[in-house]
């Protein structure tokens, strides 16, 4: 087998390296993530080798491509318009200020953006995380209009955040009354726990609630609350050593339930 040309592409947030004949037909990908060269066909394993020699780092396996498991198949049948995944930190936000955006002389600024920019910047952390074994939703919306901002699900269990932007002020953390600034107290916490425990409904797990603050000069908890986690937003790369939870095949599990538009449309 000759002539054969390797093709970068991603796929559900991946890069592989697809091994195609002159006609375009696959006989092969190379899975960096996986270190994995996955076979197809009667795929020549020593011509597949030599095309992607220069792409290899390290050592590799080699076979035929691994079974899909359950949480997989239910992956591949999802309808795109049903999959939370691609959803991004502040989601809704961004559809909000994409129609309608602010009035460019008001004088605080537009409350939205400092919101997404609090989403965003406790989303990244928590994207961080994939690497130790972490998977992370969006930006899930629940029924009456309200929204989980993220929910984490890893080998220390299910996570149900919500982000409050506080930049520069001093917060106070009371049960349930939270203060930011010269603000008035607002019950924020009863919304931090509902959104975690419509989340516990849907998965029919266990999911702790946890309020981070984002970019706080101080954060004052008068007594630790019920049922509640308060974090900065430095702290959030913490729950990388966390585990003993979830086995790898119970986080997929539960990703893939998560995912699913329809799992949350009766919480």
């Amino acid at each position: 087998m000759s002539g054969l040309r390797i093709v970068p592409t991603r796929r559900h947030g991946q890069e592989r390296l697809y091994v195609c004949e002159g006609d375009g037909r696959s006989v092969a990908w190379y899975d960096r993530d996986a270190a994995r060269v996955n076979l197809l066909g009667e795929a020549s394993e020593e011509d597949v080798l030599r095309a992607l020699g220069p792409f290899l780092t390290g050592r590799v396996t080699v076979g035929p491509p691994p079974v899909p498991s359950p949480a997989e198949l239910a992956r591949l049948s999802l309808h795109p318009d049903d999959d939370l995944a691609p959803n991004r930190p502040g989601e809704g936000l961004l559809i909000s200020l994409d129609r309608d955006p602010a009035t460019p002389r008001r004088l605080r600024g537009d409350p939205r953006r400092r919101e997404l920019a609090a989403q965003e910047r406790v989303g990244a952390a928590l994207d961080g995380l994939d690497g130790a074994g972490w998977r992370t939703l969006h930006s899930v919306p629940l029924p009456g209009g309200d929204t989980l901002h993220h929910l984490l699900i890893g080998p220390g269990g299910l996570f149900a955040l919500h982000t409050l932007p506080a930049r520069k002020q001093r917060v106070r953390v009371g049960d349930p009354l939270v203060a930011a600034g010269r603000g008035e107290p607002a019950p924020l916490l009863r919304r931090v726990r509902s959104a975690a425990s419509r989340a516990s409904y849907a998965l029919t797990a266990e999911v702790r609630a946890v309020l981070v603050v984002v970019e706080a000069a101080e954060v004052e908890v008068e007594q630790p609350p019920r049922g509640v986690r308060v974090l900065t937003d430095p702290e959030v790369p913490g729950f990388a050593r966390a585990g003993g939870v979830l086995k790898p095949a119970d986080i997929e599990a539960l990703f893939a339930m998560a995912r699913d538009r329809g799992t949350w449309a009766h919480v």
